[in-house]
Formats: C-alpha cells, sequence, structure tokens
C-alpha cells in the first residue's frame, strides 16, 4: 500500500511514519504542503494520504480540504484542534477520519484502516445512489416512452411495454435506449412527451 504523508512539521511526521512502518508499511512518501504540492501527491498516486495540520490556519485547512477532493481516496486529518466548522469542511470534503489531538504511533494503524474502511463504505454508497438514481431516469424515460405509443397507437401500458421490450431484443440494445430514441423522435415529428 503507498501511503503519502502530508505535513510541514519534520517531528509529527515521523511520529506517523513510525507507526506505519511498525505497522508493516514500507511505501511511506512525505508531501510538504507547499508549492504544487497536490500534483507531487497526484503522481505518486497514494492508495491513502495521512494529512498532519496541527493548527491550521483557515486558509490552509481549505487548501488540504481541496486536496482531499481531488484524490478520492481514503484521507486521515489529525489535527490539534478542531471546531464545528473544521469539522463540518473536513466531512464534506471526504474526509475518512478526523482525529482531534489523537497523534500517537500506537494508534496510526487503527486510524488508517478505519479511514479505509469508512472511505469504501461510503464509495459502495455512492455508487449505490448513483445506480439507483439511473434506474429511476431511466424508469421516467421508459414510462414517457409507454405514454407516447399508447396515445399515437392506442395501445394499453402493458401492450406498449411489450412493444418497446420486443425492439430492445431485436435490435440488440437496452430498452431505456429505445425508448429515449422514441422520445427523440416523437419530439423531432412535432408528438406530444
Amino acid at each position: 500500500m503507498r501511503i503519502v504523508i502530508v505535513d510541514d512539521s519534520g517531528l509529527r511526521a515521523t511520529v506517523l511514519e513510525d507507526g506505519l512502518r511498525e505497522a508493516g508499511y514500507e511505501d511511506i512518501h512525505l508531501v510538504p504542503p507547499q508549492g504544487p504540492f497536490v500534483a507531487r501527491i497526484e503522481r505518486i498516486a497514494p492508495d491513502v494520504v495521512l494529512m498532519d495540520l496541527g493548527s491550521p490556519s483557515r486558509d490552509t485547512l481549505e487548501e488540504m480540504l481541496a486536496v482531499s477532493r481531488a484524490l478520492a481516496k481514503p484521507i486521515a486529518m489529525f489535527v490539534d484542534q478542531s471546531d464545528e466548522h473544521m469539522i463540518g469542511a473536513a466531512i464534506d470534503a471526504g474526509v475518512s477520519a478526523y482525529v482531534v489531538d489523537g497523534l500517537r504511533k500506537d494508534r496510526v494503524k487503527p486510524i488508517l484502516d478505519l479511514a479505509i474502511r469508512r472511505f469504501n463504505a461510503f464509495a459502495r454508497m455512492q455508487t449505490e445512489l448513483d445506480e439507483a438514481k439511473t434506474q429511476l431516469a431511466e424508469r421516467r424515460t421508459i414510462d414517457r416512452a409507454k405514454a407516447i405509443l399508447m396515445e399515437s397507437r392506442q395501445m394499453s401500458e402493458a401492450d406498449a411495454y411489450a412493444l418497446l421490450r420486443t425492439t430492445a431484443m431485436n435490435q440488440g440494445r437496452r430498452i431505456a435506449d429505445v425508448a429515449e430514441a422514441l422520445i427523440t423522435a416523437s419530439s423531432l415529428l412535432g408528438g406530444k412527451m
């Protein structure tokens, strides 16, 4: 597993690195948050990012949260102090583990494991949500196409659906694609949608 530590404090980065090495991780990269560091992180292509911010200013926090949004990887963020705004911003940016005043090398592995599990759980939920939205949109498209067929051909809903399904099978296409084509054709021909 390739791990990036984003830290501008050598002492604090050493604590994280020691904890990772004791847990058996070897592919560890330290990236100070200076210059085009996001591009450097992207080139490294880490599996996980650990951000040690200590006592970040609002600007530093916003910059680190931009990293979180850009990478779409499990991220654990260590801070010395926090407030509701910082916690909310971290959650909104997709930070998987937000640890306040908990930087000890014996805690690094459990926190890393938590960040990975939470990231994976969130990614699964996001995928399921996207699939559900797609299915709902396709269902609406199919319903619109059925309505066009029912009105233009005086068909029942069951017959309209059967015609869409048969056409999709005969053309080797998905029923939602056939429905979309029908809606497009109907609108071009001046039909009702």
